[in-house]
């Protein structure tokens, strides 16, 4: 993005010596030379502009016509070119394109005007030139303050051979709705300073190993989206690793000699699109990156231990970290001053002491060489559980001391790139005292935090909303330490319906998406756009074991559905709306609520996709 510097020249003074007109025998007039070149009221000969693209104002002031010029017009152009004689002088504007060189360039400005002539000489610096205006990694750690994950969106990779370049597919085949503009603005009004954007590659490469275009400008898109923003963003080469047979980048020695020319070529690619991006834009050069056996914890935890596949996973890592930078480095422009991450062995961050080996990762893991100083960091993830909330503080504490001294004291700064909780269904209470602890704890030791995911889930996002808006609220807190002036909307801030597209028999619709208790609620309704044909439409609810169902039958456009306990049981599992009949079918859908055995009402805020259909959600602010 190009940041456009306006600079104002007071006057360009230029005399010489001419004749105006015809002289009469007895009448020779004599015009004496003068010339200057003034710049903020000043005299100036030279002037240094930085690397950006930026449009310079001058007037010029002559007592005759004019000409003016660059030596090197290759990056220099002028609105107007030629000029008559005027006192009071003639504003022109040059603009001067973006040096992506690795070299400063200088030309001179020659203004002539008869024989006269004035130069002024002009640099501009290029991104090495301006690289200490560039952060450093540590003073990113300090500018973030707190992140968020883009999870299952462009990471998501279903295993399947659909196109690659149907971009929409992709980013939606896991459940997520298509990112806007909105929610990342969201995003930043709620006190979010940096996202990170895990981008899965595999099925948007030819075999050749060129990424498809549509998948790149899509990435690019959604960059932008979050720089537009005001944010950081990370974006990465996110499910190319791991333990799914997919994975292509593992953490073995063979693989790596074998893979390493796509995975460079894939980087420089990456590399190239964002060259030209500034300091808010990271790099991260792999997730989480397991052996041969995908082990998790440590190298060889798979099969028992063993040393020399361990050695040989740990030596891969620190190969492909080396190949990121040497490739990214290699790009030139901003890229050579880029801040770049380079995650541990499966990210690992060496937690516990249940085995000897847990800490492994973080030993072996080097800090890459690299041509330029503090321009890179280390990356984590972390997932502990909390049902000991008593022994969380400590546990916490332990954990980020461990990644002080074993891997922040090897050079480089730390961020946890994800994190969150193994511990299932944690009362919120316990979730915002461990989002607290984590965030305070992890800040203290000048360590970054993204957290992973949930905080917008599903349709939330296309509202934009927060699904867990007080956990979001308490992540932005625990670090700036007063939320207040922060906005954290959610969804029964907004009218809603949708529409909804079942594209075949049997396909359903998620009314009640999560179990809920027979003792609170007596049944379900909802509004349809119009009365349904006979036999149409019906309601399924799922009973408290498997083969316990309900079926209703939807004949009219406002139905209440009363739960049958006798065929359910004691709980609904999941609510549905379901399509009977052959063929496609499409309605609008709006005002779910679940029906309390008082008679009040209680909205249903996530109506979403179960299988064999579509949802379109069209909202607007209450």
């Amino acid at each position: 993005m190009n940041t456009i510097f306006r600079y104002l020249f007071a006057f360009l003074l230029l005399g010489v010596s001419c004749t105006q007109e015809e002289p009469q025998e007895d009448d020779v007039i004599e015009t004496v030379p003068e010339c200057s070149i003034l710049f903020e009221g000043e005299e100036r000969d030279n002037l240094s502009v930085r690397y950006e693209s930026c449009i310079l104002t001058l007037t010029v002031r002559s007592n005759v016509a004019w000409s003016v010029r660059a030596e090197d017009s290759s990056w220099i152009s002028f609105s107007v070119t030629h000029g008559r004689a005027s006192e009071e002088g003639m504003e022109i504007v040059m603009t001067v394109s973006e040096n992506n060189t690795s070299e400063p360039r200088q030309t001179d400005i020659v203004l002539k005007a008869g024989e006269a002539e004035k130069r002024l000489t002009l640099t501009q610096n290029c991104n090495m030139a301006g690289k200490l205006e560039w952060e450093t990694s540590y003073e990113f750690i300090q500018n973030m303050g707190v992140g968020w994950n883009l999870g299952n969106t462009l990471d998501a990779d279903n295993g399947t051979d659909h196109d690659g370049s149907d971009w929409r597919y992709w980013e939606t085949c896991w459940g997520q709705p298509e990112t806007t503009q909105e929610l990342m603005n969201m995003m930043k009004r709620a006190g979010f300073g940096a996202i990170r954007v895990p981008v899965t590659w595999r099925p948007h490469i030819s075999p050749d190993g060129t990424v498809s275009d549509v998948w790149m400008n899509r990435v690019k898109e959604i960059v932008d989206y979050v720089l537009n923003a005001g944010m950081y963003c990370i974006i990465n080469v996110h499910h190319d690793t791991g333990a799914d047979d997919d994975a292509w980048l593992v953490a073995d020695p063979d693989t790596y000699k074998a893979q390493k020319a796509r995975y460079e070529h894939l980087w420089r690619q990456i590399a190239e699109k964002f060259r030209d991006y500034d300091h808010r834009l990271l790099f991260e050069s792999y997730n989480e990156m397991l052996d041969s056996r995908r082990s998790w914890c440590f190298a060889s935890f798979n099969g028992g231990y063993d040393a020399a596949l361990a050695e040989g996973a740990y030596d891969a890592i620190n190969s492909y970290a080396q190949s990121f930078i040497d490739v990214v480095r290699s790009t030139d422009g901003n890229n050579s001053v880029r801040n770049l991450i380079v995650n541990t062995y499966g990210a690992c961050n060496g937690d516990g002491d249940w085995n000897p080996h847990l800490q492994d990762p973080l030993i072996y893991m080097d800090l890459p060489e690299d041509s330029v100083e503090d321009h890179l960091l280390f990356e984590v993830h972390a997932y502990p559980t909390i049902d000991d909330m008593n022994a969380m503080p400590s546990a916490t504490e332990k954990m980020f001391a461990r990644l002080d001294e074993l891997l922040a004291s090897k050079g480089a700064p730390v961020i946890m790139g994800e994190w969150g909780t193994f511990s299932e269904n944690p009362p919120m209470e316990d979730m915002l005292e461990f989002a607290d602890c984590f965030v305070k704890t992890a800040k203290k030791y000048g360590i970054g935090t993204f957290y992973w995911m949930g905080l917008s889930d599903a349709l939330d996002r296309m509202l934009p909303a927060f699904t867990l808006p007080e956990l979001a609220k308490a992540i932005v807190n625990a670090y700036h330490g007063d939320a207040s002036a922060y906005s954290y909307p959610v969804s029964s801030d907004f009218y809603k319906e949708y529409l909804v597209t079942y594209d075949n028999q049997w396909a359903e619709l998620n009314l009640v998406g999560v179990a809920i208790s027979l003792d609170d609620y007596s049944g379900v309704s909802f509004e349809l756009e119009d009365v349904p044909a006979n036999g149409e439409l019906s309601v399924k609810v799922y009973g408290e074991s498997d083969g316990m169902e309900q079926y209703s039958g939807v004949s009219e456009a406002a139905p209440v559905i009363t739960f049958d306990r006798a065929a359910v049981g004691s709980k609904a599992r999941r609510i549905t709306l379901q399509f009977m009949k052959s063929g496609s079918y499409t309605t609008h859908i709006r005002n779910v609520e679940l029906v309390r055995h008082d008679g009040t009402r209680e909205p249903v805020e996530n109506v979403s996709v179960f299988w064999g259909c579509s949802v379109e959600l069209i909202t607007s602010p209450k």
